[in-house]
């Protein structure tokens, strides 16, 4: 741990991958939901580009399995909502996706065009940036329709020649215990669907490394469950919200707005700047 830090400021100390984490005095590590969400396209290069910008030190995005065996960025199952067109992800080529996904509904046409972004592409991008960790959500819609001993193996050898800069989340546990049985060496990330005493018990046998919730699903009375996971609550754009539950013990904020956060001066612990 470096000496001489400045008035104020919080020590760090890096876990047993490496990563940086914090102390529990305690500033709240942000997390650039699908990149910059309110002001860029989700899950674009063009939206993580304009966090990293804004100083995310990390970023989260989801991801779906197309029919040519590649990975795209896309939360649904289908561009209705993100491109405006009626066309499923996984009757598609990933290399020959001709939508714009610069969600009309919100923007018009002022991101007109976005290119679909490959997952393959995402990680090439980051490499410039090694400070930059990740955490990579595989969809549920993905695995139903592929089955999971179709979309871990397609996945899991990506994931693992960027280590340690990918954790893998999922709604989805089994698709965790599998990663956890053949590639220990990569991080894990339950994303509860409830948080009641049967979570609870899941989330003990799977020992993840993050266990990530809504935070309008804990009663702000509550101390999330202690255990050798770190805590990550989302959506959260408040920066009070965020520093009463880093108050209770909760490590991570994921939030739509980003840039909006690390200006908050008490957040600016995790602000870096990402010069190329």
């Amino acid at each position: 741990m470096e000496t001489g830090m400045p008035a104020g400021s919080v020590p760090a100390y890096h876990d047993r991958h490496g990563c940086h984490t914090m102390n529990k005095t305690q500033i709240p590590q942000l997390v650039a939901h699908r990149g910059y969400l309110t002001r860029f396209p989700e899950n674009t290069w063009r939206g993580l580009r304009a966090a990293l910008d804004a100083g995310a030190e990390w970023l989260e995005f989801d991801i779906q399995l197309c029919r040519d065996g590649e990975y795209v960025l896309l939360h649904d199952a289908g561009f209705l909502r993100t491109a405006g067109v009626k066309r499923a992800v996984f009757d598609m080529d990933s290399r020959h996706i001709d939508i714009s996904v610069h969600e009309p509904a919100r923007f018009g046409r002022l991101f007109e065009p976005t290119p679909v972004a490959t997952l393959v592409e995402v990680l090439e991008n980051l490499v410039a940036y090694p400070g930059v960790r990740v955490m990579v959500e595989l969809k549920q819609e993905s695995i139903d329709h592929w089955g999971l001993d179709s979309v871990m193996p397609k996945l899991m050898p990506l994931l693992v020649s960027h280590q340690p800069r990918c954790v893998l989340i999922s709604f989805n546990r089994k698709a965790l215990q599998w990663c956890r049985n053949q590639y220990p060496e990569v991080r894990i990330g339950w994303v509860l669907r409830r948080y009641d005493a049967k979570s609870r018990e899941l989330a003990n046998a799977l020992n993840p490394d993050y266990l990530i919730c809504n935070e309008k699903k804990i009663s702000q009375a509550q101390t999330p469950w202690r255990g050798p996971w770190r805590w990550m609550l989302y959506d959260i754009v408040d920066p009070n919200q965020a520093l009463h539950w880093a108050r209770r013990g909760v490590d991570m904020i994921e939030t739509a707005d980003i840039a909006s956060m690390l200006r908050d001066p008490r957040l600016t612990q995790h602000t870096v700047s990402h010069v190329l």
